[in-house]
């Protein structure tokens, strides 16, 4: 009895570890037990002691190998553990008006490469289109030359790929110049835009003031040769502006009479030749039109761009697209602006695009960040209107399930101090590659009278446990005796189990951080994982970037 007693409380202990990622709980796994086993309730009070047995055998276990056991004894369980989460995921509301398919479009200034920020009306868009079938537009952003970085326009592809997203549409704003153009002229005719004149700080004070400038009563014919002046190159930069007729009474004096076309003399634009350029709000309605945008998707900083841009859809008879404005996403720890970015790359501060201290997609996957931890995270966040913080241990939780799986364990030890350990017998410890799964391989690291440490951990006299190998006990500096093979009594004495290396085996191995950098020794095997991500145990997992005759470098993604 008291063997399939322990059994079952084995299981429901592991199953508890899993999924709250802790040594389990010895009154949650009692409650699950005496619920789901019912005919175990008349032996309650004989439970109690061979379930703090079964906690012990648990907690002993390697964390890593938690799930891989209950998959190997009760695979239903983990089963039911992912069904359940399936049923909890959050779902995105549904879309008015989108039973009969979308059109999305997801819209970046080609300034740099995409950030986190990016990622989410990146995902946003692309989840919608999948649900709802459709097709999805990539627009690039490209009309203020002052904002174009050639180089941006293949990166912001490249960050596309990278994420995976459905794109069936590519358009770029610059090859549509003269559409724009055309669509100015007949608002112009429609009576709804004028080409004002006026010097920008007198129409500001008559903006405040609720007043119409002198070039608001032109005629249209006024107004249309002054505009073949524009496009003629009749004016300078600052000169001239072409605005739509609004209320002039509007609480927000931004809705007032609103710029929607200037002049750009410099910088030149990398791939047109052109000096009038439409402001995004013609721009952009223009385009949700004509490529037939029905949905959009965007931050609620838009909300005061979207009322601009109804004044244009009004005087053209056409249908706005449905508006869905998400709440702000802050996200703490990286550098999100371009310019700030920029400037530090230029003044040496950032290594490139991809420096880990960036917010960039390219300096995230440079960690080891997987797209699809990025895409479950930004999802999850969804499109309410409330703002939010960006939470990096969730992108973190997310990608530790993605990546856990196919992560071989290593050792690494940050700045390696030698220690003779005197009385040791040589031996072979023979370690798994993965807790749990022996089909992966194992490695081997051969013993034969001095290990390298950490320096953090031999600074005190005391018992440590070197991991999968024995008990030492320090005597002084670089100096240890063998003191045992007994993992529980070196439980029992509290000491630390940390990773170690055969002394001479060890290849120069340096892992940068945000906070910092980390140099030591890794096991030589490592060197075969460039590109990939491996865990170094009790550190965490870590990116590995490359790997020559000088040694290994990689990038910390997370614990």
């Amino acid at each position: 009895m008291d063997t399939d007693v322990r059994r079952v409380l084995y299981i429901y202990a592991l199953q508890n570890a899993v999924k709250h990622g802790n040594v389990p709980n010895a009154k949650a796994v009692m409650g699950k037990v005496l619920g789901t086993h019912p005919e175990l309730r008349p032996h309650a009070k004989d439970i109690p002691a061979l379930l703090a047995g079964v906690l012990d055998e648990v907690a002993a276990l390697p964390k890593e190998s938690w799930q891989a056991k209950l998959q190997e004894i009760a695979p239903e369980l983990v089963a039911e553990m992912n069904e359940v989460r399936k049923e909890t995921k959050k779902e995105l509301p549904p879309l008015e008006g989108a039973e009969n398919g979308v059109v999305m479009r997801f819209a970046p200034n080609p300034s740099g490469p995409l950030h986190l920020g990016h990622a989410r009306a990146a995902f946003l868009n692309d989840a919608y289109v999948k649900r709802y079938g459709g097709r999805y537009v990539l627009r690039i952003e490209d009309t203020d030359p002052r904002r174009v970085d050639p180089e941006a326009y293949e990166m912001v592809q490249e960050d596309i790929r990278n994420l995976g997203l459905g794109i069936t549409d590519i358009v770029y704003q610059s090859d549509r110049m003269e559409i724009y153009y055309d669509l100015c002229r007949q608002l112009i005719e429609l009576g709804g835009a004028y080409v004002c004149t006026c010097d920008a700080e007198r129409f500001r004070e008559l903006k405040l003031a609720k007043t119409a400038c002198p070039c608001r009563s032109h005629t249209v014919e006024e107004n249309l040769d002054l505009w073949d002046q524009m496009l003629a190159g009749k004016f300078a930069e600052g000169q001239v502006t072409v605005r739509v007729k609004t209320d002039l009474t509007h609480p927000d004096p931004a809705m007032r009479d609103f710029s929607i076309f200037r002049i750009v003399d410099s910088p030149a634009h990398p791939r047109i030749d052109a000096r009038v350029y439409p402001l995004m709000n013609f721009s952009v309605v223009a385009d949700d039109h004509l490529l037939g945008i029905t949905h959009v998707i965007r931050g609620k900083d838009h909300i005061a761009n979207t009322r601009r841009q109804q004044y244009i859809y009004d005087y053209f008879g056409w249908k706005a697209p449905v508006y869905r404005h998400y709440g702000r996403m802050g996200i703490e720890g990286v550098v999100l602006s371009t310019s700030s970015m920029r400037e530090g790359i230029n003044a040496g501060t950032y290594t490139g695009w991809d420096d880990i201290h960036l917010g960039t997609l390219r300096a995230i996957a440079r960690r080891g960040i997987e797209p699809e931890a990025v895409k479950e995270a930004v999802l999850e966040i969804g499109i309410g209107e409330t703002d939010i913080s960006f939470s990096w241990e969730n992108l973190y939780a997310k990608n530790k399930a993605i990546v856990d799986p196919s992560s071989d364990r290593f050792f690494f030890v940050p700045e390696p101090v030698r220690v003779t350990v005197e009385d040791a017998p040589a031996q072979t410890a023979e370690i798994p590659l993965y807790p749990g799964k022996e089909s992966r391989g194992v490695r081997k690291l051969t013993f034969e009278g001095a290990v390298v440490l950490p320096e953090a951990e031999v600074a005190s006299a005391g018992m440590i446990r070197l991991k999968d190998l024995f008990n030492i006990e320090m005597r002084g500096e670089g100096q240890a005796v063998y003191a045992g093979d007994d993992l529980a009594a070196a439980r029992a004495a509290k000491a630390p189990i940390v990773q170690w290396l055969p002394d001479g085996t060890g290849i120069p191995c340096t892992v940068l951080t945000p906070d910092g950098t980390l140099i030591g020794l890794c096991e030589p095997a490592v060197a075969r994982y460039a590109g990939k991500t491996v865990q170094f145990e009790r550190v965490g997992f870590v990116r590995i970037d490359r790997a020559d005759e000088k040694g290994v470098v990689g990038y910390f993604s997370h614990r």
